[in-house]
């Protein structure tokens, strides 16, 4: 079976090819980010308008880079929810379409499912069960996985997800659109004890998140401090650090609760250093192992898409003929393979 998988949930238009038997043959990706960087954010329509411009030619040259044509794909997937509606509709009205055309059956994926099995297209995936930390975007979750929609949510952020933190925090120190690697990087120049950062949530039992007072707390420090490069790089350094400690002792517990000794970290946030340092040293002190997907599949792609696809294709899962997308979607909703 080969799948074509379309992303466009957010700012990115993901367009990638996966064949059953060769793996992923091809994947492409355009990052909108020139286009909102003077709004210090993404702008909905603007993302919509984009995802109109680029998601065909785009489909085109995956195609073509994977060697196929039209009628060698077996199926379409596409990225249905969560996120913009406006953006999701795109990818969904053309996936639904192309698939009606070429007389294929397609598949509504689920975002957070795509990234949570992104790990799987690499050479040493992970096996069932594991504990999955999901950082990407407005999302902060941990899972229990047990198998392809047999997930039990553990935790989940209450108010600013942690790649929200990042990104508001680096807004407020004046840095460009999107602020959150561009903290990271900032925080490899300063000291990460200068600033004694909370760490929410850790005194209490309990594995859900919650990163909107220590965005207060930095915007408090900016507020005082000035905005030098020397003390830019100290608070970079001891936010992030209060973070990755955040989410390390939360994994720890999560690991630790359900017997388990396999954790799996996808989404924008996996690719921060610091935050795979420090799992490593966990997992290894709990003779267990992390993994990743590459870094160029921790932010949002098409080849996570098509995989997830697959997956469900090949089970015998389909959409009707409607065109519809979710934008808010509990991950647990989703059927068992």
């Amino acid at each position: 079976m080969r799948v074509l998988g379309i992303e466009t949930s957010c700012d990115e238009t993901g367009i990638a090819v996966y064949d059953e038997k060769r793996g992923l043959l091809s994947h492409v990706l355009y990052s909108q980010i020139p286009l909102h960087a003077d709004y210090g954010g993404v702008v909905p329509e603007l993302a919509s308008r984009d995802h109109i411009r680029k998601t065909l030619p785009l489909i085109q040259q995956a195609l073509k880079e994977a060697g196929c044509e039209a009628s060698d794909i077996d199926g379409v997937a596409y990225t249905a929810g969560p996120g913009l509606a406006g953006a999701l509709l795109v990818g969904a009205a053309i996936g639904r379409s192309l698939a009606f055309a070429w007389g294929k059956p397609a598949l509504a994926v689920h975002h957070m499912e795509g990234h949570l099995l992104a790990p799987m297209l690499e050479e040493n995936p992970p096996q069932f069960p594991f504990i999955a930390l999901l950082v990407s975007g407005g999302h902060t979750q941990l899972v229990r996985v047990d198998g392809i929609g047999q997930y039990q949510l553990l935790g989940e952020s209450v108010d600013d997800a942690a790649g929200e933190a990042f990104d508001k925090t680096a807004k407020l120190m004046g840095l460009d659109y999107p602020g959150g690697p561009l903290l990271a990087k900032l925080a490899t120049q300063g000291q990460a004890d200068k600033y004694a950062f909370p760490r929410p949530m850790t005194d209490r039992p309990g594995l859900n998140f919650s990163f909107s007072g220590l965005k207060t707390a930095a915007a408090n420090v900016i507020a005082a401090e000035g905005k030098s490069p020397e003390v830019q790089a100290d608070i970079a350094a001891s936010f992030q650090q209060a973070v990755v400690d955040t989410l390390v002792l939360k994994c720890r517990r999560a690991l630790k609760e359900q017997r388990l000794k396999r954790l799996v970290v996808a989404g924008g946030v996996s690719a921060n250093t610091s935050l795979r340092q420090q799992l490593e040293v966990l997992l290894k002190s709990l003779k267990g192992e992390v993994y990743y997907p590459r870094k160029e599949f921790c932010t949002d792609n098409g080849a996570m898409i098509a995989y997830a696809g697959f997956q469900r294709l090949k089970a015998g899962q389909q959409q009707d003929l409607t065109i519809g997308v979710i934008p808010r979607w509990p991950m647990e909703e989703l059927p068992a393979l």
